[in-house]
């Protein structure tokens, strides 16, 4: 390679990371600039730039994007959510199992989407009960990040890994025949449902009743089952995750559009205006970015200089890719920092002459549940926090990181514990 043309690449890279720090409103100008930059420095031609954006991920982020807010504006969570409140015996109960249904929902829908649907439940019934709704929102912000990761369609971070490893929807479920990422996610949850349940035991009330939402259409939530049983399916004939899935999601997108403008008699103009177009140029410029620093070797010296410093110790490695995403994923945005990780921790494994699934799964799950310790870690705490302010609890660093940091702390050991234990071998 270039001396120069590395030098720069690397600048323009660690720049761009800056930035994503400094100004996060921003990030999905930034990564596109930064993406244009690289491609007028010549570092990557246009073609490559194009090709460096995984397109079936695009696919899947964008598909899942609409037909995941037809099924929220169909309000059948919101009407799942109100029959469990109902018929929960208490209202520490109650606000486990909203917790327990905002994760399962999650692990098919977007996080934000997710806590913005089930919000005004938890709000209402903190009103008639009169408490302070932080603990419960808090709660429902971390139960969504986590099931996020479980499937490839949970989360962006979920999404790059498939991309990345070439996994596909089944591949999250069991991967060459031992159980894969889900089951990680999952054991996590149930360690950290103990966390929750220490947190709420106080809320003895008996619970009061909420009004039961009436679901405008079952038609969302079939095509969403539809869609799964898809991208189930397509594990068989898509075996190295290149285009069915990206495929079959935008064709249940398609679907869902048609649906809202004949049947629903929506807008679909509207529909897609309120769709995260900031995520999903966000990804796209990443996805040059890292592109960049992999055609520039960036990605083989950042490798070697890792490999260099846990020697063979595959455990040290693991440890220190885990609690390190833990770390940086606090503060961060998880999607840049995983991307960028990704081909390094395929190239360590290589190096180590290991399986990449090992530091893969390692990762996924640091990078994904570090952000539930402090308010600022990810997009669902964010806005979970603005509701609460907006209700007059502002959530202070403190407060969230008291629910958020012993949650973090046992999901992740359990998960941690476990990747070591089925993929170490």
């Amino acid at each position: 390679m270039l001396m120069d043309s590395a030098v720069i690449c690397i600048a323009i890279f660690a720049l761009a990371y800056l930035l994503f720090v400094i100004f996060p409103g921003k990030r999905s100008l930034v990564a596109i600039c930064a993406g244009l930059l690289l491609i007028l420095a010549r570092i990557i031609s246009p073609a490559d730039a194009f090709w460096a954006i995984n397109w079936n991920v695009m696919g899947i982020f964008v598909g899942t994007l609409i037909v995941a807010d037809i099924f929220m504006e169909s309000r059948v969570p919101a009407y799942v959510a109100e029959i469990i409140v109902n018929r929960a015996k208490n209202t520490a109960w109650s606000i486990l199992l909203i917790c327990a249904m905002t994760g399962f929902i999650s692990a098919f829908v977007e996080n934000v989407a997710t806590v913005l649907i089930v919000a005004p439940i938890a709000l209402a019934l903190a009103k008639k009960l009169d408490i302070n709704p932080m603990k419960m929102m808090i709660g429902i912000a971390i139960s969504s990040n986590l099931q996020g990761a479980a499937t490839l369609i949970g989360d962006p971070p979920s999404m790059l890994l498939g991309g990345f490893a070439k996994m596909n929807f089944g591949d999250f479920f069991f991967y060459q025949g031992r159980p894969s990422i889900f089951f990680a996610v999952e054991i996590g949850a149930v360690a950290s449902f103990f966390v929750l349940r220490h947190i709420f035991k106080g809320y003895r009330q008996k619970v009061t009743l909420v009004p039961v939402e009436t679901v405008r259409s079952w038609f969302p939530t079939i095509l969403l089952v539809a869609l799964i049983v898809a991208l189930a399916l397509s594990s068989f004939f898509d075996t190295g995750f290149s285009y069915l899935a990206g495929i079959f999601c935008m064709i249940a997108a398609a679907i869902a559009l048609v649906w809202e403008k004949f049947i629903n008699k929506g807008s679909i103009v509207d529909g897609l205006k309120s769709l995260d177009w900031d995520t999903t140029f966000f990804l796209m410029g990443i996805f040059v970015l890292v592109g960049s620093i992999t055609l520039t070797g960036w990605i083989d010296v950042i490798s070697e200089r890792l490999s260099g410093a846990v020697g063979s110790n595959i455990f040290l490695g693991y440890t220190l890719l885990v609690f390190i995403s833990v770390l940086l994923s606090a503060f961060v945005d998880n999607v840049p920092f995983l991307a960028a990780m990704l081909p390094v921790a395929i190239s360590m494994a290589g190096r180590l002459n290991i399986s990449p699934s090992l530091f893969l799964f390692g990762l996924l799950i640091g990078a994904s549940l570090g952000g539930n310790i402090t308010p600022i870690g990810a997009s669902a705490n964010i806005v979970a926090c603005g509701l609460l302010k907006k209700e007059g609890h502002p959530v202070s660093f403190k407060d969230f990181a008291k629910i958020g940091l012993p949650f973090t702390i046992v999901a992740v050991i359990a998960a941690y514990l476990f990747v070591w234990f089925i993929w170490s071998k």
